[in-house]
């Protein structure tokens, strides 16, 4: 638990939920099967090649996706409190998105965060702009 809580925006009680709530983390493929299975995945309505998503489906596990969304919207508080955003991916959807979808695709991005750290038994590192640019 004390890994997931060095994720901005997971704190002990969210830690505590997933630790409580979620089946363990190696029963899931990959981390879009975890946050499927939290609820945090648009809807797929695919055929003949052509993959089209849809809404969020809230389908899932309701108050581990609720403690990630409230975790996401109050990084985003702080985010433009302090108005010092060194994730680019963070600035670049909060210019092109509204506020409550880029918190749903962070809680998004935290729940795959979330199933890496668990499976991999790693420490959060948070990203950097030379990192990201190289890739």
């Amino acid at each position: 638990m004390k890994r997931l809580m060095t994720i901005p925006g997971v704190g002990p009680i969210c830690a505590m939920a997933v630790h409580a709530f979620a089946p363990p983390m190696e029963s899931f493929g990959s981390g879009r099967d975890f946050a499927a299975w939290v609820g945090l995945t648009p809807r797929q309505h695919s055929t003949a090649g052509h993959q089209r998503l849809g809404r969020i489906t809230k389908m899932g596990q309701r108050d581990l996706r609720q403690l990630l969304v409230l975790g996401a919207t109050s990084v985003l508080l702080h985010v433009r409190k302090r108005e010092e955003l060194n994730d680019p991916w963070l600035r670049r959807m909060l210019a092109e998105k509204p506020p409550k979808l880029v918190a749903v695709a962070l809680a998004n991005k935290m729940a795959r965060i979330i199933w890496a750290l668990s499976v991999k038994k790693d420490v959060y590192r948070a990203p950097t702009a030379v990192a990201e640019a190289a890739a």
